[in-house]
């Protein structure tokens, strides 16, 4: 049988683990979003970059910083101070920190079982997002 994570305590975790889970869950809730908006796969796979890249969620960590409690900025602090063994080529190492911040926070979040303020940060990051890309192709 297969022992269930949620019963696991967050504070218990590491930063990074909290970001795996982290990342599975928002690219759960992005390719929900993009699929919803429909397009060819290979569309539908650049569309999702545009959320999930490192460069994205570092962005979106700043721009929702301000909004969060202090719980909150205190788990994305310890997330952007994680010390990662690796770090993606295609990312530059400070966005690679505040991604795996962000990421943090919603596998926080999750396994504290707030769903509720989960999908409210992940609203406000997709609609965030859909407003820069808007503004790049007005330019």
């Amino acid at each position: 049988m297969i022992k269930s994570i949620i019963n696991q305590n967050p504070k218990e975790l590491g930063s990074l683990t909290l970001a795996y889970l982290g990342d599975a869950l928002y690219e759960i809730y992005i390719r929900n979003h993009v699929v919803a908006l429909g397009g060819r796969p290979n569309a539908l796979h650049r569309k999702t970059i545009s959320y999930v890249s490192a460069k994205a969620q570092a962005r979106i960590i700043h721009y929702i910083l301000p909004s969060l409690s202090e719980e909150e900025q205190a788990i994305v602090k310890k997330g952007r101070n994680a010390k990662s063994s690796t770090i993606p080529k295609n990312a530059d190492v400070i966005d690679y920190r505040y991604s795996t911040a962000f990421e943090a926070l919603l596998g926080y979040l999750y396994l504290n079982n707030k769903i509720d303020r989960v999908e409210e940060i992940i609203k406000s990051a997709i609609e965030y997002i859909d407003r820069s890309n808007n503004d790049e192709q007005r330019k």
